[in-house]
């Protein structure tokens, strides 16, 4: 596994449209140019190429890898995080999973939920090879979940602490039920999903607009505007055999015994497709290590507003400084 500069030919974000139009819905502050933007490379896991967003300081005494959703990407992840805990004195590189973003997947291949948990275990691996700096990871969304389901599964010391924007155990029907498009998808999509992905329909593809209630993804309308026309996040479709594991994986350690490290949750405050009260089912089960919940005023679930942003950058500053020292 090895990470590579990005070939020419290959399509890049400095290339895209989408991440430029919605970063005019964010603080003025926050808006990236061509000289702002991060580095963009290919990491090679299993034949996919992984595209990374890197701010690279070698000087950082702590590294935050960035984990986007099922409706976001990692330059959406830059945006409101990356480059300004860059900016802080971190390192950090946000990454896009199989089928987001602009990784390319290997031709043949359906990855599953359970591939999206091992390719960050992998990544979380070769970035400790490199140097042994101490690891933050933040994942948005779904990200949240899936940074407590890496850290379960990483080897111990990992891992110095994971910050989730939610953390939902999608096995959990009122998380379903709160979180899905609608009612009847809560509940008969899942068996549904279920039974085809034990079929050669496991590979077809259904679009997440459908699946979850992406229509609150962000608050604002104009951002929505932009985000339900971008195939590299909120406009993504996802394979059946993906649907199935997202909703039923099981953790390499349940809550009562989670002890990798420190969890911290930034809670948007206006939240309306994922409220508080749906991660506490979870994070009240941890008791083994610090758990910590800041709430972000006036912000969205994907976060476009202030100050809630600004109290999620202060908030992920200190607690990468407190538990990654």
């Amino acid at each position: 596994m090895r990470t590579a500069p990005a070939d020419p030919a290959t399509t890049l974000y400095r290339d895209q449209r989408a991440w430029r139009e919605l970063q005019r819905f964010l603080p003025a502050r926050l808006r990236l140019t061509d000289e702002t933007a991060p580095e963009e490379e290919f990491w090679d896991w299993r034949g996919h190429r992984v595209h990374l967003d890197r701010y690279r300081d070698p000087a950082a005494k702590a590294k935050v890898v960035l984990h986007h959703g099922v409706g976001t990407n990692g330059r959406q992840m830059s945006l409101i995080l990356g480059a300004p805990l860059a900016e802080r004195g971190f390192e950090t590189v946000a990454l896009d999973n199989l089928g987001y973003g602009l990784t390319q997947v290997r031709p043949g291949t359906t990855p599953s939920y359970d591939d999206w948990v091992d390719l960050v275990v992998d990544f979380l691996a070769h970035e400790r090879s490199r140097d042994d700096r101490p690891i933050v990871l933040y994942g948005l969304s779904a990200g949240g979940m899936l940074t407590y389901h890496v850290a379960a599964k990483a080897p111990r010391a990992t891992l110095a602490g994971i910050v989730g924007m939610t953390f939902l155990d999608q096995r959990d029907q009122r998380v379903r039920d709160e979180t899905s498009h609608d009612l009847f998808t809560a509940r008969m999509g899942a068996p549904l999903m279920g039974l085809l992905a034990r079929t050669p329909a496991a590979s077809m593809k259904y679009p997440m607009s459908l699946a979850s209630k992406m229509s609150a993804l962000a608050n604002d309308p104009g951002a929505m505007k932009v985000l339900r026309k971008d195939r590299t996040s909120a406009a993504n479709w996802v394979s059946v055999r993906f649907l199935d594991r997202y909703l039923n994986y099981a953790p390499a350690a349940e809550p009562e015994d989670f002890d990798a490290c420190p969890v911290l949750l930034t809670q948007p405050a206006e939240d309306r497709w994922t409220p508080h009260h749906l991660s506490v089912p979870v994070l009240s089960r941890i008791t083994k290590v610090p758990v910590d919940t800041v709430m972000l005023d006036n912000a969205g679930h994907y976060p476009l507003e202030e100050p809630g942003l600004q109290q999620m950058q202060d908030a992920i500053a200190d607690f990468v400084t407190t538990h990654a020292s």
